[in-house]
Order: structure tokens, then C-alpha cells, then sequence
């Protein structure tokens, strides 16, 4: 292992320096980085200076507090009017290039309500789930479920899920044609759909001081490169997703889909880029922290987030590059459960501690040890178990309680994800979307009533609720000036919709009276 001088890389104190405590605090931090060996426990560390948390918007919901939201009104939060309106558009018109190509499946056209009607089935998927959809329309004495025909018919539904489309199909094609060139976009099909799901979860929640960034797997058994194979997740193959949660209570605030390898931005790797990307998506401020796991973690981050006034913490790899390798009183392999070394580089703090294992942790935001303990099982000489209060650096502390934002936010859409097996790549990504609406969309609820001092529904009752709500939506009907004198029927004849042909050319009303 090398010697490396630790040189004073300058910390941004420009909107504090006026205080001499800070002035004081930031003679010791440089004074601290010029040591040149790790630091026992005993070894006092001074406490860094933070940049001020002032975020963009007082963080929380931002809807009125006053009012009282159903489940209906918080998922239209995320699928409102304009988004049914862009998947009715697109799912007619790929349906129809799919007619013009030879497909044998009954189609008439889809409107709003078909639209909340199917999303209500999809959430209802996920509270019951079935061995196929099929099941859901049996009417036999073992399966007998009168919800799903009391939405939609079976065949409807398989239909709607057949041809759901996010994109205008000719644009789609137009963009096909461009693939092996700069031009292309691997996400296009995604693009309508995701871009207002994003816009929805920066505009209705702001998080708290607390953040978390990590990956999310979305399972595919797809044949595609952008399927991603990790083995230290519980799903071990699928699409991958990198997400910025709140640590309190797991909202989703940002995601972007790995697409592959690509050239990054910076020339400063995937995982920076990935990092300062989902903070500029957010727009949150400045002084908050940001918990990350070894994949992200490098000093040239950590460095160029405290350049923008955002403080953070995470593990890092011992093989990173500018990482303080000094050996001079390093943590040994023989080292004790609850042995501490660090070392302090400007803002940046190195602690080594050794738990069932030597773990590194890098921060800006802590002082190496506060006198703070855990509980941990350790074996006696006798061979005995017994509980002991082992030392813990303030780092590991925080990091084990904050981190898990995005962990938490997979298994509140794990316990009732509405994924299905599909055909096509892009709609297990918009049954993804779904999920994180819905999970949001709780999320905000949750918090409201909480602020009222009142029993929120559970998770499971929310969604309930939410099955009941959707297909109840009241659209107003349109008027036509058109009727079939053989059928004495009225029927629309308008650029979306052609009711008439539906009616006579599909036979779809045959011997049924009009609603």
C-alpha cells in the first residue's frame, strides 16, 4: 500500500465565513487533513461545518392541508386527464396499425373511462393474485369473483392489455428507423407516460433533509440488453432503475432507467453522473444529505457535492481511486469487534470500523465517533453468546438509519405490485409506473392524515378503495346528431371514435340496446 500525501482540497465556506466559530471550525478541518496516519478512537475529531438546509419548498405535500383528498383524487395526481387522454390516443391508433396488419382480436375503440375501468382491474391484480388473469372472470362454483364483470369483460380487458401503447405508433417507427445512430432513444415508447409520472412526483411532495439513492430492479424474463443481472438484490434480473427516495417515509422523488452502457456526460463515470442527474431533476435546494452505497460513493463526488452545497454519506470501496490509503496505524485484520480508525481529508471523513466484518465509510456530514454504542452477539471464551455494547462511528449510525429510503419504497410496492407477465418490454415498465403512483399516491395520503392527528387507512384498504373509486369516474357523454334508422340507435361519427362502423362492421352491439 502506497503513502499518499493528504493535500487541503478547499471547502466553499463563502456564505458562512463571516463567523468566527466557522472560521475556528475550518482551521482545525485543515489543520486535521494534513495528518498523515489513521486516528485512534480516543482521538478527538472536530465537527465539520454544513451548509445551511434550505430547501427549494418547505418540504412535505404540497397540496392544501385544509382539504381532504380521496384515493381517486391523490392517483389522478399522477394519471389525470391529460395522461388517459395521451393513452387512449396512442393505444387506438397502434391498434388500428395493428388491424391494418392482419391482427384478429375484436377491437372498438378506447375512451377515458375504459381507461380508469382497466387501470382499476390492473390495481385489483394486485390484491388478488391470480395464476392467470383468466381466473378473475371464472364463473364456476370454485372461482366465482364478481367484481372483475361487474368493471369490464374479460376479453375487453385482454384487449385494452394487448394494444396499450404510451407513444404515438408512427413516431415510434420513425424513431426505429434510427437505431444504431446518435438520434435514437432507447426509452421512447416510455417517454410520455414517464415524463409526466416524474413531473407529478417533484410537484406534489418535496422531501425532507434526508435522501436516499440506490437501485431498483423491475423483474423481466425479457430478451433485451437492457435487462441487468444484481446479484446482492432480491431481484436478480430485470430492468434497472436508479431512485432517489425520502428516507422517511420511501417517496419516490426521481428515477431514471438504465439503459446500458453509454458514454457518460461528465467523463466522470455512470454512477457520478447518475447521482448529479437525479438531483438537478428534483431541483430540491441546498444542505441536504444524501446517503448512497459503495456503487456511487468516490471522493470526486463527495468533493463536488459539497461544492454545491449538498452534504453526503455512504460506503466506499477501499480500491477507490483518491481514496486515503495510509497505512501508518490502519485497521488491522486481527482488529476487535468495535475498533475505530479514521482519518479526516478537508471535508471529507474516512472511518474503518470493524463490526462482523471491516466496514468504510465515507462522509461529509459527521464526526468520527460521538461515544455512541450498539448491541451486538458476541461469542465467549467459554463459547457462550452474551450481548455487548460495542463502539460505533456516528457515520455508520446515520448511514444505517437513512439509507434505506429506496428500500423502503420496494417493499411498500412489493406487497401488492400489480406486475404481470407481458409480452412486450415496454408495458411491464408501465405496470412499474402504476406501481409507483399508487405507492406515492398513499404516501401523500399518509401523510395528511397523520398531520390531522388521525388513523390512516392501511395500504391495502387505500388500494380497496381506490378499485371502487376508478370505474366510477363520470365522463360526460357526448351528443351526436347521428342515428341508425334500421337500429334506432344513436351513434357518434367523430375522428376517435366511429361508433356507427363499431356497431354494424364489428357486430360488437349485436341484439344489445344502447347505453
Amino acid at each position: 500500500m502506497e503513502n499518499i500525501s493528504m493535500s487541503y482540497h478547499p471547502i466553499l465556506f463563502d456564505h458562512v465565513t463571516s463567523s468566527p466559530a466557522i472560521k475556528r471550525a475550518s482551521a482545525a478541518v485543515l489543520a486535521t487533513s494534513e495528518q498523515d496516519r489513521w486516528n485512534n478512537i480516543d482521538e478527538d475529531d472536530v465537527s465539520p461545518v454544513l451548509h445551511p438546509f434550505s430547501p427549494a419548498r418547505t418540504p412535505g405535500v404540497q397540496l392544501d392541508c385544509h382539504q381532504e383528498y380521496t384515493p381517486l383524487q391523490l392517483f389522478q395526481l399522477f394519471f389525470d386527464k391529460s395522461v388517459i387522454k395521451v393513452l387512449c390516443k396512442n393505444t387506438n391508433k397502434y391498434a388500428q396499425h395493428r388491424l391494418k396488419n392482419g391482427m384478429k382480436i375484436v377491437w372498438y375503440p378506447v375512451c377515458d373511462r375504459d381507461i380508469y375501468k382497466y387501470l382499476s382491474l390492473v390495481i385489483y391484480c394486485g390484491l388478488l393474485k391470480a395464476s392467470t388473469i383468466r381466473d378473475l372472470w371464472r364463473k364456476d362454483r370454485l372461482l366465482n369473483l364478481p367484481f372483475p364483470s361487474s368493471v369490464m369483460a374479460g376479453f375487453r380487458f385482454e384487449a385494452i392489455s394487448s394494444n396499450l401503447h404510451m407513444s404515438d405508433i408512427e413516431e415510434t417507427m420513425k424513431n426505429d428507423k434510427l437505431k444504431g445512430t446518435p438520434g435514437y432513444d432507447r426509452l421512447f415508447r416510455l417517454k410520455p407516460l414517464m415524463e409526466q409520472i416524474l413531473i407529478a412526483c417533484k410537484a406534489y411532495y418535496h422531501p425532507y433533509q434526508n435522501i436516499s439513492i440506490d437501485e431498483r430492479m423491475v423483474a423481466t424474463k425479457a430478451r433485451i440488453s437492457m435487462k441487468q443481472y444484481m446479484k446482492n438484490k432480491p431481484t436478480k434480473w430485470g430492468y434497472k432503475l436508479f431512485v432517489l427516495a425520502d428516507s422517511k417515509n420511501g417517496y419516490t422523488c426521481a428515477f431514471d432507467i438504465y439503459q446500458g452502457k453509454v458514454q457518460t456526460h461528465s467523463g466522470k463515470g455512470l454512477a457520478y453522473d447518475t447521482v448529479m442527474n437525479l438531483l438537478s431533476t428534483c431541483s430540491l435546494g441546498t444542505g441536504y444529505h444524501i446517503y448512497v452505497d459503495n456503487f456511487y460513493t468516490s471522493t470526486t463526488l463527495f468533493r463536488d457535492l459539497h461544492k454545491k452545497r449538498y452534504e453526503a454519506c455512504g460506503t466506499i470501496r477501499n480500491n477507490q481511486i483518491d481514496f486515503a490509503q495510509i497505512p501508518t496505524n490502519a485497521l488491522s485484520k486481527r482488529a476487535i469487534r468495535g475498533d475505530i480508525k479514521w482519518i479526516r481529508d478537508g471535508p471529507l471523513l474516512y472511518v474503518k470500523w470493524m463490526d462482523t466484518r471491516e466496514v468504510t465509510v465515507c462522509s461529509t456530514i459527521h464526526k468520527a465517533y460521538k461515544g455512541e454504542t450498539v448491541q451486538r452477539r458476541v461469542r465467549n471464551h467459554d463459547g457462550t453468546w452474551s450481548l455487548k455494547c460495542v463502539p460505533v462511528p456516528e457515520p455508520v449510525k446515520a448511514y444505517n438509519k437513512h439509507m434505506g429510503g429506496v428500500d423502503l419504497s420496494d417493499a411498500l410496492i412489493k406487497f401488492f405490485s400489480v406486475t404481470q407477465k407481458t409480452v412486450k418490454w415496454y408495458r411491464k415498465l408501465f405496470l412499474h409506473f402504476v406501481d409507483i403512483a399508487l405507492v406515492n399516491s398513499y404516501i401523500i395520503y399518509k401523510e395528511q392524515v397523520l398531520a390531522k392527528y388521525q388513523k390512516p387507512l392501511t395500504h391495502k384498504k387505500f388500494r380497496e378503495v381506490l378499485c371502487l373509486q376508478l370505474p366510477e369516474v363520470v365522463k360526460k357523454q357526448k351528443k351526436t346528431i347521428y342515428k341508425c334508422r334500421s337500429c334506432d340507435v344513436a351513434l357518434c361519427i367523430v375522428a376517435d371514435r366511429i361508433c356507427f362502423t363499431e356497431w354494424h362492421e364489428l357486430g360488437l352491439f349485436k341484439g344489445s340496446k344502447a347505453q
